[in-house]
C-alpha cells in the first residue's frame, strides 16, 4: 500500500511542482517541440500577431460567456450618418444605373463621379480634422450596403479608398507631413487612390512579392540623395486606371546597407503619384463585365526618396504588418457589407416577383418548390445581415478582428452566392435576359469577384480560418509558440511550462465537458436569465460545440502536428465549425438586438438550425476522415455519444421563412432595411414594389368575382378572358368600377414585371457608332 501511495505522490510532484516538472517532463517535450516546430518567417510572425481576438477566443474557449455576447453594444447611426446614407446615398443611388453605367458610360458617369467627390464619399473613414466625413465603421458599412443595391461600380468605387488602401496607411503609420498633404486632398476628391498589392506570381501568396526596391543615391530635385530603384509589375488594381495616387507594395533591399546593418529590409509600403516618371498606368482589365476601374500598373526601376515610404524611412520592412492589421479592419467591413446589399436586393426584388408572377392561376411564391429557395434566401440573408452589423460594431469597438474578419468575408460571400443563384432560379427566363428590367443578372455576373479578392475564398477556407485562429485564438498555442522563440532558455522553459500545463488542463477539461454535455444533450448549461425562451437550446448547444471543438482542434495539433496544415480539407472543416458557431452567435445577437421580434422568429430559427446541422456535419467530416481510425471511433463516441442532435431545418419552417418574403410586412422591411427603394415604375424593384401592392389589393377583388361566379350570378364566356370575366362581374354589380381599375392597375403593373427586355438586331450598335463621332464632335 505504501509504495502506491509513493508512486502517487512521485507522479503529484512531478504535476504540481514546477521546477521539478520542467525538470522530469516539460523539460525534454520543450527540446522535442523545438525540433519538430517548423521555423516561422518574419512575415508569418507579423501575420499571427497582427489584429486582435474577439467572440472567436470565447468560442475557442470551450466554455463561451455569452453574458459578454449580449453586452457589446449595438452599432447605432449618428443623426449625420442617418442623413448621408437616408439623403446623399439615395442620391448617388438615382445617379448611378447599373444598366446605364454598364453599356453607356462603362463607369461612373461624370455627374456621379462630381457626387462622389464633392459630397466626400471617398473621405468617409478620413477624421474631420483633415476634411473628411469620420463616419464609424457601421456607417461605412450601411453607405457601402446602400450603393451594392443599386449600382456595383458606385459601391466599389466608394468602398475601395475607404477599406485597405493609401488613406487607410496614411492615417495609421503616415508622418505628420503625408497626413496633412494627402487626407485633405483624398477627402476632397482630389486625389484618387488606389493600392497596388497582388502580382501575378503572387496572389494569394501576397507575402511573396517579387516586386522589389534597391536602395540606392540618386537625383532627386537637383541633389544627390539616399532613395531607391523600385520595379513592380500588379495587376487587379481597383481605381488604377484613373488613380493619381498609388500605395504601392515591395520588397526592400539594401545591398550596400546605407539605411543600416540589414540588407533585406522587407515588405515595405510608399505612396507614388502616378504621373512620376516611370510608373506605367491606365489600361483596364474587365471583371465578369464590372465597369469600376481596375487593371495593371508596372515600373522598371523607378528612382523615388525614401520619405515615400509611408510613415518615411523608419517604418522601411514594416509593409506587411501594416497590411495585415489594415486588411483586418477593411476586409471586416467591405465585401460583408456588399454582398448583404446585393443579397437584399435579390430578396426583395425576387419575393415579390415571385408573388406578382402566376402560374397555375397561383403566385409561384405559394409552390412548395419555389419555396424551398426562398427560404434559404430569407434565412441565409437574415444570417447575413447579423454578421455585417456585429463584425462592423467589432470595428467600431476599436478591435482589428483578423480571423473574425476573414469568417465575415468568406461566409457573407458564399451565402450571398447562394441567394443571387436561388433568385436566379425563381425568376427563370426574365433572369437571363439582360437590360434595364433585370435586376439580378448583373449581381450574378459579378458575384464571383466577391469570392475572388481579398483573399481567395478556397485559401481563406482551406487555410487561415483555422490555421490562423487555432494559434490566435487558442489560449496557449501562441504562448508555446513565443516560448519556443524566446532567446533566453530559461525564460524560455518556464514560458512553455506554464503554457503547457495551462493546455493539458484546457484539454482535459473540454474533453469532459464535451462527453457529458453529449450525455445530457446539453440540457443542464447554464445560460444567461435574460435571453429568450425560445433561443436557451441553441446556447446550451452552442456551448456543447464550442466544447467539442476546442477538444478536437486539440487532438488534432497534438497527433498530427505540422502535417495539419497540409491536411487541408481537415483544416477546412475544423474552421467551418469555429466560423458557424460566430454565425450562431451573429444571429443570436440580432434577435436579442431587436427586440425578440416574434415575427422574425422563423428566419432566427432557420439560419440557426441550418448552421448547427452544417457544423454537425463538419464535424462528422473531420471525425470521418482522420487518419488513425481508432482515434476517430474514440472521438465520436467522445462528440456524439447518444447521436447528431440536428437536421435539416423542417418543410413547416420553411414555409413560414418563404411567406415573409412574399408579401409586405414589418418582418420584411427589416430584413431588407438599409436598401435602396424607388417607388418607380421606372424602376426594376420600384415597379415589382408598386405591382406587389397591386397584386395584394386585386386578389381581395378576385375573391368576389369568384364568388359571384360560383353563385351564378356571372358567367364565364367562351373565349374570354380573366378581364372580360371582371367587366361582366362589375356590370353585374358583384364590383365596382374602382374595383375593376384595381384589375387593370395589377395587369398592367404585372406586365411591365413579368416583360423581358429586347433590343434591335445588332443591339444598338450602328447607332451607337453613328451617333458617337456626332457627340464627340460636339464636345
Amino acid at each position: 500500500m505504501m509504495w502506491i501511495l509513493a508512486i502517487a505522490a512521485a507522479a503529484a510532484a512531478v504535476l504540481f511542482v514546477p521546477p521539478l516538472r520542467r525538470a522530469v517532463l516539460t523539460g525534454p517535450i520543450f527540446g522535442l517541440y523545438k525540433k519538430i516546430l517548423p521555423p516561422m518567417s518574419q512575415t508569418e510572425k507579423e501575420a499571427l500577431e497582427a489584429g486582435t481576438v474577439w467572440w472567436d477566443g470565447e468560442l475557442f474557449s470551450g466554455k463561451p460567456n455569452w453574458s459578454r455576447l449580449l453586452a457589446y453594444p449595438v452599432p447605432r447611426l449618428t443623426a449625420e450618418e442617418q442623413s448621408f446614407v437616408a439623403n446623399e446615398c439615395d442620391e448617388l443611388c438615382r445617379l448611378a444605373d447599373e444598366w446605364d453605367t454598364t453599356t453607356k458610360h462603362l463607369d461612373l458617369s461624370a455627374e456621379a463621379w462630381r457626387y462622389v467627390k464633392d459630397k466626400g464619399f471617398l473621405g468617409m473613414i478620413i477624421p474631420k480634422k483633415y476634411g473628411g466625413l469620420e463616419f464609424s465603421a457601421y456607417a461605412h458599412s450601411c453607405v457601402v450596403q446602400k450603393l451594392s443595391t443599386k449600382c456595383s461600380a458606385a459601391a466599389v468605387s466608394v468602398m475601395v479608398p475607404n477599406s485597405l488602401g493609401p488613406a487607410e496607411l496614411i492615417l495609421h503609420y503616415g508622418t505628420e507631413e503625408q497626413k496633412n498633404h494627402y487626407l485633405p486632398r483624398l477627402a476632397k476628391g482630389q486625389e484618387i487612390p488606389a493600392f497596388a498589392l497582388t502580382s501575378p506570381w503572387a496572389g494569394s501568396d501576397a507575402a511573396s512579392i517579387p516586386d522589389t526596391a534597391i536602395v540606392c543615391k540618386g537625383q532627386w530635385q537637383g541633389r544627390e540623395v539616399i532613395g531607391m530603384k523600385v520595379t513592380w509589375d500588379k495587376r487587379y488594381i481597383t481605381l488604377g486606371p484613373i488613380c493619381t495616387v498609388l500605395g504601392l507594395a515591395f520588397r526592400l533591399f539594401d545591398p550596400d546597407k546605407l539605411l543600416g546593418s540589414v540588407e533585406d529590409v522587407g515588405i515595405t509600403c510608399a505612396l507614388v503619384p502616378s504621373n512620376h516618371p516611370g510608373v506605367t498606368i491606365g489600361r483596364r482589365h474587365a471583371p465578369l463585365n464590372a465597369v469600376w476601374q481596375n487593371g495593371p500598373t508596372s515600373g522598371k526601376e523607378v528612382f523615388m526618396p525614401l520619405d515615400w515610404i509611408i510613415g518615411g524611412p523608419a517604418m522601411a520592412g514594416q509593409g506587411w504588418r501594416m497590411l495585415m492589421e489594415c486588411l483586418a479592419a477593411g476586409r471586416s467591413i467591405s465585401l460583408p457589407s456588399s454582398n448583404t446589399g446585393m443579397a437584399k436586393l435579390a430578396v426583395r426584388g425576387t419575393g415579390g416577383y415571385a408573388r406578382v408572377r402566376s402560374q397555375f392561376k397561383t403566385p409561384i411564391g405559394k409552390f412548395e418548390g419555389i419555396e424551398e429557395p426562398l427560404a434559404r434566401m430569407g434565412g441565409n440573408l437574415y444570417l447575413m445581415d447579423a454578421v455585417r452589423v456585429m463584425t462592423a460594431g467589432a470595428v467600431d469597438l476599436g478591435e482589428k478582428p483578423s480571423v473574425v474578419s476573414a469568417i465575415a468575408k468568406y461566409h457573407v460571400t458564399e451565402r450571398g452566392r447562394k441567394i443571387v443563384n436561388d433568385a436566379m432560379d425563381v425568376q427563370g427566363g426574365k433572369a437571363i435576359c439582360m437590360g434595364p428590367n433585370n435586376f439580378i443578372a448583373r449581381a450574378y455576373q459579378q458575384m464571383p469577384v466577391g469570392i475572388t479578392v481579398e483573399g481567395a475564398n478556397i485559401l481563406t477556407r482551406s487555410l487561415i480560418i483555422f490555421g490562423q485562429g487555432a494559434i490566435r485564438c487558442h489560449p496557449y498555442v501562441l504562448k508555446e509558440f513565443l516560448a519556443v522563440r524566446e532567446g533566453d532558455s530559461d525564460k524560455a522553459l518556464r514560458a512553455f511550462d506554464a503554457a503547457l500545463a495551462g493546455h493539458v488542463g484546457f484539454t482535459v477539461s473540454n474533453a469532459i465537458r464535451a462527453f457529458v454535455m453529449g450525455l445530457t444533450g446539453s440540457h443542464f448549461v447554464r445560460v444567461p436569465q435574460n435571453i429568450a425562451p425560445e433561443t436557451t437550446r441553441y446556447y446550451q448547444q452552442l456551448t456543447r460545440f464550442s466544447s467539442a471543438f476546442a477538444f478536437l482542434a486539440d487532438v488534432s495539433m497534438l497527433l498530427l502536428g505540422g502535417d495539419l496544415k497540409r491536411k487541408e480539407k481537415l483544416s477546412a472543416r475544423l474552421g467551418d465549425i469555429l466560423s458557424l458557431m460566430y454565425l450562431c452567435s451573429a444571429t443570436l445577437k440580432r434577435y436579442e438586438s431587436e427586440g425578440r421580434q416574434e415575427a422574425d422568429a422563423p428566419l432566427m430559427h432557420w439560419a440557426i438550425w441550418d448552421s448547427m446541422f452544417a457544423a454537425q456535419n463538419a464535424f462528422e467530416g473531420v471525425i470521418a476522415n482522420y487518419p488513425n481510425k481508432l482515434v476517430a471511433w474514440f472521438l465520436h463516441r467522445f462528440i456524439f455519444p447518444l447521436g447528431r442532435p440536428y437536421v435539416v431545418p423542417s418543410d413547416r419552417l420553411g414555409h413560414q421563412v418563404a411567406k415573409l418574403l412574399i408579401e409586405p410586412s414589418d418582418t420584411r422591411d427589416r430584413l431588407t432595411a438599409g436598401m435602396y427603394l424607388a417607388r418607380r415604375e421606372d424602376d426594376a424593384i420600384g415597379v415589382i414594389e408598386l405591382a406587389l401592392d397591386a397584386t395584394l389589393a386585386a386578389e381581395k377583388v378576385e375573391a368576389k368575382i369568384r364568388a359571384a361566379e360560383k353563385a351564378g350570378r356571372i358567367e364565364r364566356r367562351v373565349g374570354g378572358g380573366e378581364m372580360q370575366l371582371a367587366r361582366h362581374a362589375m356590370e353585374a354589380g358583384a364590383i365596382s368600377p374602382d374595383e375593376l381599375a384595381l384589375i387593370e392597375q395589377r395587369n398592367r403593373l404585372r406586365d411591365k414585371v413579368i416583360r423581358v427586355d429586347d433590343f434591335p438586331a445588332d443591339f444598338g450598335l450602328r447607332e451607337a457608332l453613328r451617333v458617337e463621332p456626332a457627340l464627340r464632335a460636339a464636345a
